[in-house]
């Protein structure tokens, strides 16, 4: 396996204040991701998974507007320059129903792949893919660590921070410990 280059990062930490901030993030983040790659998404009620995930559209060429909380039918496609398969599992009770979702064929290499309550499907993720974990920090603040789970993201988790630098001179961004 090659190795690393130094200045790459599996994991990158950044609080947000605002959910326009979170689609900042997510528009950085769509503007990264190519055909194969999987953004596996946790967090609580209320801490932004949606909103990242309109932003990760954006930066797809998919009007945000357009993406809504799928609960209902649980997986939406939307065309851009990769589609995008906006999975939410939150519904989800007993992890039978997953077999019938499918979510494993979606993961075939030609889609960007958003999967909210993650952990709800964690049988049915590839081992490389990019974890996002919300949390609340205060009432008005959120907390989101970027985990890259092996090789592609972390070139993917790479490219996303380069993205958001080169858009952003937020002084809330910050990189922690780099795991190797």
């Amino acid at each position: 396996m090659p190795s690393r280059k130094r200045s790459e990062v599996s994991r990158w930490e950044i609080r947000f204040r605002s959910a326009g901030h979170a689609q900042r993030i997510g528009t950085a983040l769509g503007h990264a991701l190519h055909a194969g790659d999987v953004v596996a998404l946790y967090g609580d009620l209320g801490t932004g998974k949606t909103t990242l995930v309109r932003g990760i559209a954006t930066g797809l060429g998919i009007p945000a507007g357009r993406v809504s909380s799928p609960t209902f039918v649980l997986i939406q496609t939307y065309v851009g320059r990769v589609p995008l398969v906006h999975a939410d599992f939150y519904r989800l009770d007993d992890p039978r129903q997953l077999r019938d979702v499918a979510l494993s064929d979606y993961c075939d290499g030609r889609r960007v792949v958003a999967v909210e309550w993650a952990e709800k499907a964690a049988s049915e993720l590839p081992q490389d893919r990019l974890d996002v974990c919300l949390a609340h920090h205060s009432p008005s603040m959120r907390d989101a660590v970027f985990i890259a789970t092996g090789p592609k993201a972390v070139r993917l988790l790479n490219r996303a921070i380069e993205a958001y630098s080169a858009a952003s001179a937020s002084p809330t961004r910050r990189r922690v410990r780099h795991k190797r």
